[in-house]
């Protein structure tokens, strides 16, 4: 079953999360210089599943956490993109160059042209830029949903990746493991756990390579730990390998997330944005997206994961659906963006997941709730 194209084909009649959308657009990505502005994947997660009546109080509770965008420097042209990019001062100047560009291409062309040039700085700005990508192409992919709101809320992430592209330091790359829950037990945790993300990162020295799939290596394909470097993931198993990849760091935030409740999130959020991106992309990008989706994820375990996991929770014989509801009655915007992931995966695994709806328990019991919970 491919649960993706399923997934995609849902779509908003009510016409709030454009509402929201344009709402959301005066204000910038960020606030206080370098926090994100997590409303437009809120709302967008919120509507998506069934709860759209939250989304305008929502926005109200949020209002305290949004800033005005910056004002523009110099315009971004085609000519000098190279020159601005990772500039977190050109905020305003990359988000106008992009709507200018989905205004005047094919939002897919834009896409496919950006992808292979902002996929390097995945990590920055915590991974926020592209799971917001990954927000936006979900709700383009959606029947009815190419309206100039939702394109416009693609340009936003867009320019918010590319003012914050960032990439991780050299890293060497150790062997890899035979499947993703193995890889992320194998990711060695840095000594200093101390400092924002950034500092963080740049103390990252090694890191397994991409997990083979939990099927094994099959034919003609290197053990583990052969020497060398990884091979590319043909495009026809990349799908299958982000999968994997998405439900393993969805299963430890279970059991791992009290190493940091908040930021562990992204382990799972931001290869769950490329999954959601992959079918809006050439199938030639889809194997360089598997690696960087795993460095990205592998990066966040590195530099928040504890030493050790907690027992097994339960989900309280909840369904997916009904932990969402709890998360999005909890209120905070990384408790629902993960929940809106951990229903994914259980989309994926027919419906039926008791982790990942411990994990969405252990988001709303672990994170401090919005003073006005929904």
């Amino acid at each position: 079953m491919d649960t993706t194209r399923t997934d995609a084909g849902r779509s908003d009649t009510s016409g709030t999360l454009d509402e929201a959308l344009e709402r959301l657009h005066a204000s910038g990505p960020e606030r206080e210089g370098w926090l994100s502005n997590h409303a437009p994947m809120a709302v967008e997660a919120l509507v998506r599943h069934g709860q759209a009546a939250r989304v305008h109080r929502w926005i109200d509770g949020y209002a305290a956490k949004l800033e005005d965008m910056p004002a523009q420097d110099s315009p971004v042209t085609d000519a000098n993109w190279a020159e601005a990019l990772g500039d977190p001062g050109r905020l305003a100047d990359w988000t106008r160059y992009f709507v200018r560009q989905v205004e005047e291409r094919p939002w897919r062309e834009v896409l496919a042209t950006w992808w292979p040039r902002l996929l390097p700085g995945i990590s920055g700005a915590a991974t926020h830029p592209v799971i917001r990508t990954g927000h936006a192409v979900r709700t383009l992919l959606a029947d009815g949903g190419e309206t100039a709101p939702r394109r416009a809320e693609l340009a936003h992430a867009l320019g918010y990746w590319a003012a914050r592209h960032s990439t991780l330091p050299h890293i060497e790359p150790l062997p890899r493991a035979a499947s993703a829950d193995a890889a992320y037990e194998a990711v060695p945790l840095i000594d200093d756990q101390s400092g924002g993300i950034r500092e963080r990162l740049a103390r990252i020295t090694a890191l397994p390579g991409r997990p083979l799939r939990a099927s094994g290596a099959g034919a003609g394909t290197p053990p583990p730990d052969a020497p060398g470097p990884v091979p590319r993931t043909a495009p026809e198993d990349a799908r299958t390998e982000l999968e994997e990849i998405v439900r393993a760091a969805t299963h430890r935030y279970a059991t791992h997330a009290h190493g940091s409740p908040v930021m562990l999130v992204h382990a799972a959020t931001a290869p769950n944005a490329v999954l959601r991106i992959l079918p809006a992309l050439p199938r030639e990008l889809w194997a360089a997206s598997v690696d960087a989706a795993w460095a990205a994820s592998a990066a966040v375990t590195a530099v928040y994961g504890p030493s050790r996991g907690a027992p097994v929770p339960t989900g309280g014989g909840l369904s997916p659906e009904e932990a969402f509801a709890r998360a999005a009655a909890h209120g905070d915007e990384h408790a629902i963006k993960f929940a809106d992931t951990a229903l994914d995966v259980a989309v994926r695994r027919g419906g039926e997941d008791p982790l990942a709806v411990a994990a969405t328990l252990r988001a709303t019991e672990l994170i401090e709730p919005p003073a006005d919970p929904l």
